[in-house]
């Protein structure tokens, strides 16, 4: 018997990579065998599926290096913005502190500077209230016959009326204002004429007293040369001469005007009408009230002289002074430049030389507390002066036909443009305006502008307005 039948099992045949003698698991190449389950290929993919593998950690680590630096950027350009802000915010309160430092400073030194008395003492104009007249003003308006010729010769005469402070209401309420006349007439038909023409024109008249015992007064007209009318007043005695304190104290106690406008014809009437103005002016300045004298000169009606020893006193009360440039030195104080009255002109023309003379007379005005100071011109146009400034504006040009009631005119636009609010240039270029209206047309006041007409000057020669 062989070995294999003394009871040895055959064996069967080794595998691959069995050892033929032992059995043992032997190392093919570099790769080891154990008696573990062998690692296969899927194995090993499902592993690399189921979680990272060596290549993922590094990837993780930079994106998140990626985001502290964003992160680490973003703080600090906020931090930047943030102390841009608050420097902004420094540097804008640094200079509100300095511009409210200047501001008090400059409001400190405005208030240490010396005015003038003109500023010091200048009134503001009054606020529109209903029922309370924007000017009040009152004299003697009289019955005008105005003729084509030398009256010794007879010929006809147009019949109308005529005075310098209704000539100013007259030209004031055209322009829309609320003005109130507060005169004398008489109780006859002259003096019914006088009142139904200023209430036509839209002039207040309740103020007016009708007197039984005298007269109204009467003026002619006489054309004697082109460029010369010859005015012949007959009011010795009128019921204008006598108006009284009374009459001026009821106006007032109805309603305060915010102006009160004054002439120095009225004054020259008599010792009745004296008094009237000066208790005007008193209750004027109580009141609060603007007051505005036009000199108005009349050598039939006072001497300069005696003109002079009234309108001194005045000053004082007047807020804006109107007159001719030879009637200035008739306001002017003693020692500061003579009573010469009308004639006495500072210079021909109206350049800076005589601006520069005017200004000189007017500043004793200034001084006294005078506002504003208007030099009226005639053919050079006017100026006007306050404490603080001068300025001039020549006369509008147009075809002289009747230089009756140009001043007045002139007061009306000036007047006018005030109560408007507007300044002393625009002050000047309507009156001027309204000046012009009046040299341009026949009458003392029927030429006188509505607010619509005012540009009409401008219009060009032979213009239908249609």
């Amino acid at each position: 018997m062989t070995g294999e039948a003394q009871g040895e099992a055959p064996r069967e045949t080794p595998t691959e990579g069995e050892s033929p003698v032992t059995g043992e698991a032997q190392v093919v190449g570099e790769a080891q065998v154990t008696d573990e389950a062998p690692v296969t290929r899927e194995a090993g993919a499902e592993e690399k599926a189921g979680s990272p593998g060596p290549v993922a950690g590094p990837a993780t680590e930079t994106e998140a290096g990626a985001e502290a630096k964003a992160g680490s950027d973003a703080k600090a350009k906020a931090d930047a913005k943030a102390e841009a802000d608050a420097k902004a915010k420094a540097d804008a309160k640094a200079k509100a502190d300095a511009k409210a430092k200047a501001d008090a400073k400059a409001k400190a030194d405005a208030k240490a500077k010396p005015k003038t008395k003109a500023e010091a003492t200048a009134r503001p104009l009054p606020p529109p209230r209903p029922g309370r007249p924007d000017v009040l003003t009152f004299g003697e308006t009289m019955v005008a016959l105005r003729g084509s010729g030398p009256l010794k010769l007879g010929g006809t005469m147009q019949v109308s009326v005529a005075g310098a402070e209704s000539n100013v209401a007259i030209g004031l309420a055209r322009l829309g204002h609320a003005v109130s006349w507060a005169g004398a007439v008489g109780d006859d038909e002259a003096g019914q004429l006088v009142l139904r023409t200023l209430r036509a024109e839209g002039v207040g008249v309740s103020g007016a007293t009708v007197d039984p015992g005298a007269p109204t007064g009467l003026l002619m007209f006489e054309p004697r040369l082109p460029d010369v009318t010859r005015v012949h007043y007959y009011r010795a005695g009128s019921a204008g001469s006598r108006l009284t304190a009374h009459a001026v104290e009821a106006a007032f106690a109805a309603a305060p005007p915010r102006i009160l406008h004054l002439t120095g014809i009225t004054p020259s009437l008599g010792p009745a009408a004296l008094a009237a103005s000066r208790h005007a002016l008193e209750l004027a300045h109580r009141d609060g009230s603007l007051i505005c004298l036009d000199v108005n000169f009349r050598s039939r009606l006072w001497t300069t002289g005696d003109a002079a020893a009234v309108l001194r006193q005045w000053i004082p009360f007047v807020d804006v002074l109107i007159a001719s440039d030879d009637e200035l030195p008739l306001c002017l104080p003693e020692g500061a430049g003579g009573v010469d009255g009308p004639g006495a002109r500072t210079a021909d023309g109206a350049g800076a030389g005589r601006v520069a003379a005017l200004a000189e007379r007017a500043a004793p005005l200034l001084e006294q507390g005078v506002t504003e100071v208007v030099a009226k011109l005639g053919a050079d146009g006017a100026a006007v002066f306050t404490g603080w400034e001068s300025l001039h504006r020549p006369a509008t040009p147009v075809r002289a036909v009747d230089p009756v009631g140009a001043g007045d005119a002139f007061v009306a636009g000036y007047l006018s443009a005030l109560l408007d609010g507007a300044g002393p240039a625009e002050r000047l270029e309507r009156a001027v305006t309204t000046g012009a209206f009046a040299v341009a047309s026949h009458g003392d006041w029927e030429g006188a502008p509505t607010r619509a007409e005012l540009g009409l000057l401008g219009a060009p020669p032979g213009t239908v307005v249609r």
